[in-house]
């Protein structure tokens, strides 16, 4: 069952529950169109949570109701319309927010499945990889949330939703002024330390509280390797961080970087994932403690004075070999060079490609101005491994340069760290794609703002254009001797429509990306 609303309470909910007058009944519509089926519960603010149904788009939603609303009600509904917004498959989708005087309303997507504090309840501690993959969708919302500057402010394991399918939603964003982006991603932190320990870092009271963290006589929290056995060192010290304030915390889409490349490490041996390197451009890894430093930084001059010591010894003997040979041999006439190796001239990595494991928050439809943004959710199908299901594009009737009003489309992969990527195979519907891998610095966020200027900023990869493809599966080149996180296959042309309506659309059915690191 759906949980949500079960965060910390903001300024507005102090005074605790609020009264209910009137209360709504199975089987009333609201607005005219929400029909209340059953009542959930009340969240920590008092708040109604309920089961509905929209009887006009025929879909499942979940009502929350406050009584009264007017003026007591604004902060929850100015939420719900920041909310309505951002549009990403980690958050839970927001539809409408009313305001009847006596009380008022939010409805919102409905989610099958339970929150993380009843999952964690009934299963205890999550294994290292589970705790991670939760960790990475929520960080994932936060980048989008973040990107259209505003906050979140209640991630809490109340309102992080694992849904029966296996996907994780962030719901319920009502910050207050004490709120801040920086506390957002230090939210994370205390989601990694509820998930692997089954407690919360923070003290809580009240009936739903969560049972507090074991803490030393200072009141410093136990790490997760010290309640359990089990949990990977580098994961223990990036909760750690996360939670601890006199270390600076990364940008939300560092975090998501750090966490993704851990979350695909689960594919290979996720055992020998670390150490804790954050991506980020603006902030250097978080500051460890000073014996963990003193302790690295000698062991690191003990190794290059050993590695110093060889490496000349070794030159040394390899001068005079290469020189004997060359006297004896004649190969290598006075005055000029001898042949050399470019094969990795470039500053690539040598190693054969492999191919890099992508989950649905590592890819998103980049749709510029003018697009209605309706495929947003799609995406993840595209790297699921399964031809019969895809990305579809819309049907545009006129112009095969969809419908000339925009530039093309693209799905964005984000790689979770700098690699050096090999090519691009695309799998689509029907040959004539027109098709190039475009790469860029950073993800600007999941809006429209953020699309037009990925569609401004990205550079075409080399010679990736491939014009119209003749089959069905596309491999792009890329460039090996660069490293790249954010790559694009941005599609520019698209061919007729396969199923006899006319117009033309495509459907993408599998990404795949291969890299030597």
């Amino acid at each position: 069952m759906t949980q949500v609303g079960e965060g910390h309470e903001t300024a507005a909910d102090e005074a605790g529950p609020v009264m209910t007058f009137g209360a709504p009944t199975v089987g009333e519509i609201l607005a005219e169109r929400y029909q209340l089926e059953e009542h959930v519960n009340n969240d920590s603010a008092g708040r109604q949570v309920w089961r509905g149904i929209d009887v006009i788009l025929r879909r499942p939603v979940a009502v929350v109701l406050r009584y009264p609303g007017g003026e007591s009600a604004a902060e929850m509904l100015q939420a719900a319309v920041d909310a309505s917004r951002v549009i990403h498959p980690n958050l839970v989708g927001v539809y409408d927010a009313i305001d009847e005087g006596t009380r008022a309303y939010v409805v919102r997507e409905w989610v099958d499945g339970e929150a993380l504090r009843e999952f964690v309840t009934r299963e205890g501690p999550l294994d290292p990889a589970r705790a991670t993959a939760i960790a990475h969708a929520i960080a994932d919302a936060l980048v989008a949330v973040h990107a259209t500057d505003m906050v979140h402010g209640n991630v809490h394991p109340g309102t992080t939703l694992i849904a029966d399918d296996g996907r994780v939603v962030l719901a319920d964003a009502r910050a207050d002024s004490a709120d801040s982006i920086e506390s957002d991603v230090r939210a994370v932190g205390g989601i990694l330390y509820y998930a692997l320990t089954a407690h919360w870092p923070h003290a809580e009271v009240g009936a739903s509280a969560l049972p507090d963290a074991n803490r030393n006589g200072d009141g410093t929290i136990s790490t997760p390797r010290q309640v359990r056995a089990g949990v990977p060192a580098y994961l223990d010290d990036l909760t750690v961080d996360l939670l601890d304030k006199s270390i600076a915390p990364p940008a939300a889409d560092a975090l998501t970087a750090e966490l993704a490349r851990l979350d695909a490490a689960v594919d290979e041996d996720y055992e020998e994932a670390g150490p804790l390197r954050f991506t980020q451009g603006n902030g250097a890894e978080p500051v460890r403690s000073t014996r963990k430093i003193v302790v690295g930084v000698a062991a690191l001059v003990v190794i290059a004075l050993i590695g110093l010591v060889f490496g000349i010894r070794a030159i040394s003997n390899s001068g005079k070999e290469q020189s004997t040979e060359s006297t004896q041999s004649g190969a290598i006439e006075p005055g000029k060079q001898g042949a050399t190796d470019t094969g990795n001239s470039g500053g690539g990595p040598q190693g054969d490609p492999k191919k890099v494991a992508l989950t649905a928050s590592s890819v998103r439809i980049v749709d510029p101005p003018k697009g209605e943004r309706n495929d947003t959710g799609e995406a993840g199908l595209t790297v699921d491994d399964s031809k019969e299901t895809g990305w579809e594009t819309q049907r545009f009737q006129n112009q095969s340069n969809f419908g000339n009003l925009k530039p093309g489309m693209g799905v964005l992969i984000n790689l979770g760290q700098p690699r050096h990527v090999t090519e691009i195979r695309v799998e689509a519907s029907a040959p004539g794609v027109a098709m190039d891998i475009r790469t860029g610095a950073s993800d600007p966020g999941d809006t429209s703002a953020g699309d037009d200027e990925i569609v401004k900023s990205f550079k075409k990869m080399g010679d990736s254009d491939t014009g119209r493809t003749d089959g069905t599966t596309t491999i792009l080149p890329a460039d090996a001797t660069q490293t790249y996180q954010y790559v694009m296959v941005f599609l520019s042309d698209l061919p007729a429509a396969d199923d006899g309506e006319g117009g033309y659309k495509v459907k993408i059915t599998n990404i795949e990306v291969y890299a030597t690191d």
